[in-house]
């Protein structure tokens, strides 16, 4: 009985079904993770599909990076986008500034597809 109703705790708190949809995207992440982001006021899915976005597209970023860009006042999904189009574009732009750029009240994907328009 005890174990039924921490399992229902469990899956109250945690978002179990954005666990397992990184999980399959070969995103490793701790349930405990996603309950740490809840107590910590992140909504996960602003975290972590961002950060399968930017798994499947072979970027380098943290969820760490991500959350703490959140934490800010950033819109991840909108930087790893940008970063996405940079790349296709062969325009270097770091994690760092395309954060710096989010977080100064610009649209960082504006930014970059102006700078591709502009090449």
């Amino acid at each position: 009985m005890i174990i039924v109703i921490a399992l229902a705790i469990l899956f109250a708190i945690a978002p179990v079904a954005l666990w397992i949809c990184a999980l399959a995207a070969g995103v490793k992440i701790s349930i405990f993770t996603l309950i740490g982001m809840r107590l910590r006021r992140v909504v996960p899915n602003r975290v972590i599909n961002p950060l399968i976005k930017a798994h499947k597209a072979g970027l380098e970023v943290e969820m760490k990076q991500l959350e703490n860009h959140y934490l800010a006042g950033g819109k991840p999904d909108r930087v790893i986008n940008a970063l996405i189009a940079a790349r296709e574009a062969n325009i270097d732009l770091p994690f760092e500034r395309a954060t710096a750029i989010d977080l100064a009240g610009d649209d960082v994907l504006e930014a970059v597809k102006m700078s591709v328009s502009q090449n």
